[in-house]
């Protein structure tokens, strides 16, 4: 087990991981045929499986809490890509639906990230791209939401106290 904890130490995991991932969100947004952003593009990918998805169930699906999902939601439904209904059954809840103009701008997201997706795996084989999506997964079950939230909590606390 030691070998591998300095193999991954060399490797500089944390600071690849966010330099690449930075890289990606500002090239994607940087495209012109983009007419959204990507985090955008991710309502339209969950509400493409889901149409009328209920807002907490879009943000759990994209991780983001109540403020993240209610601000993305603004500015999709700003740009007239989707619409918010009171949901039928809980009049405090929320569903989100695809507009005709949403339907096109998630055809024309998937055409990205179809290229997006080809272009960072060029150069890897199947098996190579499957370890990769594993670990990337795995990272999530590691570090989940709630256990993140606490950790975070825990230490904005004053040690005083």
């Amino acid at each position: 087990m030691g070998t591998r904890v300095t193999a991954a130490r060399h490797h500089r995991l944390i600071y690849l991981l966010s330099v690449a991932q930075r890289r990606l969100q500002r090239w994607m947004a940087s495209q012109p045929s983009s007419e959204v952003t990507p985090a955008q593009a991710g309502l339209l990918f969950i509400l493409g499986k889901q149409d009328g998805a209920l807002m907490g169930e879009a943000g759990a699906a994209l991780d983001l809490g109540p403020a993240g999902i209610s601000g993305l939601v603004d500015r999709t439904a700003a740009a007239k890509l989707i619409e918010r209904r009171a949901d039928r059954e809980d009049g405090r809840a929320w569903r989100v639906w695809l507009t005709p103009k949403g339907r096109a701008a998630l055809a024309q997201a998937k055409a990205n990230a179809a290229q997006v997706n080809a272009a960072l795996t060029d150069g890897f084989t199947g098996t190579e791209i499957d370890i990769v999506a594993r670990w990337l997964t795995s990272i999530q079950d590691k570090f989940p939401r709630e256990l993140s939230r606490e950790l975070s909590s825990e230490l904005s606390r004053d040690p005083e106290e």
